[in-house]
C-alpha cells in the first residue's frame, strides 16, 4: 500500500498537483518570461539568415553580378560617355541589389508561405518586424560585393572617376532596404509561390529597363513609371556621383527618398507578415 503526501492531495502550491503552473511561494501565479526585444530578435534572423543563405544564395550572387557585368560590356558598343555612361553604370551597379534584395527575396517568402515556413517564425519569441528586417537585411549584405565589383568595372570601362564610389555604402543599404521591403512584400501578400516569383522577376526586370537605360531615352509615360520604381533614386544618387563636382544636396536628396521608401516598405512586408502569419 503506498502513502501518498497530504500536500499532493490537497495541491498544495509546488507540487505535481500544480500542473504545469508555475507559483511563487506566496502561491501567486509566477510572471511570464520578458517579451523577447526588436534588437536581440533582429540579430539572431539575422545571423540565422546569413548563414542559411551563405551557400545557397552565393552562386546566384556570381550571376546577379556577371549579368550587370555582361549589360555594362553590351552598352559600351553604342554609349561613349557621359550622363548616358553613368546612368548605365549606375544602374548596372543598383540591379545587383535589386536581383538579390527584390527578386530572390520576393521568392523565398513565397515559397515559405506556400510551404507552412511562416508557422516556424510563427511560433517564435520574436517580433515579426525582426523577422522580415532580419530577412531583409541578410538578403541586402549579399549584394555589397557584387555592387561594388560592378561599380568598380564600369568605372574602369566607361573612364569613369572611381574618387566618389564610397557613397556605395549609403547606396546599398538604402536602395537594399527599399527593394528588400518591396520583395518580401510582394511574396506574403502573393496568394500563390508561382505569382511571388514572377512577381520578383518582373520587379527586378524593371529596374533592369527603367534604371540601366538613360532617362532622356525613355518614352515620356514611362519615366513616371520610374519615378515610383525605388531603386531610380539609388541609381540617381549612384549617377551623380561621377560628375567632377557632384551636387551633394541632391545626391542627399536622392538617398533621403530612398530610406524614406525603404521605411515605408518595411512596414508594409511586416503588415503583410502578420497577415500572412495568421492565415
Amino acid at each position: 500500500m503506498s502513502i501518498v503526501p497530504v500536500e499532493a492531495v490537497a495541491g498544495k502550491p509546488g507540487t505535481a498537483a500544480d500542473g504545469p503552473a508555475r507559483r511563487t511561494a506566496d502561491g501567486d501565479p509566477a510572471p511570464l518570461a520578458p517579451r523577447a526585444r526588436l534588437l536581440p530578435s533582429l540579430a539572431a534572423v539575422y545571423r540565422a539568415q546569413l548563414s542559411r543563405a551563405r551557400v545557397a544564395r552565393i552562386p546566384l550572387l556570381f550571376v546577379a553580378t556577371f549579368q550587370s557585368v555582361g549589360i555594362m560590356v553590351l552598352m559600351r558598343g553604342v554609349v561613349d560617355g557621359g550622363d548616358e555612361a553613368r546612368a548605365v553604370v549606375a544602374g548596372s551597379s543598383v540591379l545587383v541589389v535589386a536581383f538579390v534584395a527584390l527578386n530572390l527575396l520576393a521568392q523565398y517568402f513565397g515559397q515559405l508561405r506556400a510551404g507552412g515556413g511562416l508557422d516556424h517564425y510563427a511560433t517564435l519569441p520574436v517580433p515579426p518586424a525582426a523577422v522580415v528586417l532580419g530577412a531583409a537585411g541578410a538578403y541586402a549584405s549579399f549584394t555589397v560585393p557584387g555592387t561594388a565589383v560592378t561599380a568598380v568595372t564600369g568605372s574602369v570601362l566607361f573612364q569613369l572617376p572611381l574618387g566618389h564610389l564610397w557613397v556605395l555604402a549609403a547606396v546599398i543599404p538604402l536602395s537594399g532596404a527599399a527593394l528588400a521591403g518591396l520583395g518580401a512584400a510582394l511574396g506574403l501578400l502573393a496568394p500563390r509561390q508561382e505569382l511571388a516569383t514572377l512577381l520578383g522577376q518582373l520587379g527586378m526586370s524593371a529596374a533592369l529597363l527603367l534604371g540601366v537605360l538613360p532617362a532622356d531615352r525613355l518614352p515620356g509615360p514611362v519615366t513616371y513609371a520610374r519615378d515610383l520604381l525605388p531603386s531610380t533614386y539609388g541609381v540617381e544618387a549612384l549617377a551623380r556621383t561621377f560628375d567632377k563636382h557632384p551636387d551633394w544636396s541632391a545626391v542627399a536628396l536622392d538617398l533621403g527618398v530612398c530610406a524614406v521608401v525603404g521605411v515605408v516598405s518595411l512596414a508594409v512586408a511586416t503588415w503583410a507578415y502578420r497577415r500572412a502569419a495568421v492565415r
